[in-house]
């Protein structure tokens, strides 16, 4: 039981520290390439799937990454696994309380007619981003490790 729910835990953490790793060093970068209204499209475009897409694995990481600390709580690489749920909190913690309300907004702009402050926003957003996909994958690196300790 343990070890498949390490192989799970790995493996959703593993694909969420890749999305993550994708938007912030390769969406990002292409989307700031582009002009204004390309840009805005873009953007709201990525924010109306990526808004299913990535609670459907974000749910399932943090339930079986919890449920894989709990039945392993006392077993080697504790101090990794403690580590790792610090840095899916944080993870966790930024994106609600950051990015997550941002990407609400963005969800109903008009590419035509953005809000006056949307350079601002999306700066924020950028911002918070390096914080928040930082901590998805140091999630992953610590769980990585202490799978094999």
């Amino acid at each position: 039981m343990t070890a498949m729910l390490a192989a799970a835990c790995l493996v959703l953490l593993g694909l969420l520290a890749g999305t993550e790793f994708i938007v912030r060093w390769g969406v990002q970068p292409v989307l700031s390439s582009l002009d204004d209204r390309a840009h805005l499209v873009a953007r709201i475009g990525l924010v109306k799937r990526l808004k299913v897409i990535v609670p459907a694995l974000i749910v399932p990481s943090v339930v079986v990454t919890v449920a894989h600390f709990v039945v392993a709580f006392g077993d080697p690489g504790a101090a990794g696994r403690w580590a790792g749920l610090a840095s899916l909190v944080a993870f966790l913690l930024v994106a609600a309380f950051g990015t997550i309300p941002i990407n609400m907004r963005v969800d109903g702009w008009d590419p035509d007619n953005p809000p006056a402050d949307w350079r601002a926003q999306v700066r924020r957003w950028v911002d918070l981003d390096v914080y928040r996909s930082s901590a998805a994958i140091l999630a992953f690196v610590l769980f990585t490790l202490a799978a094999v300790l």
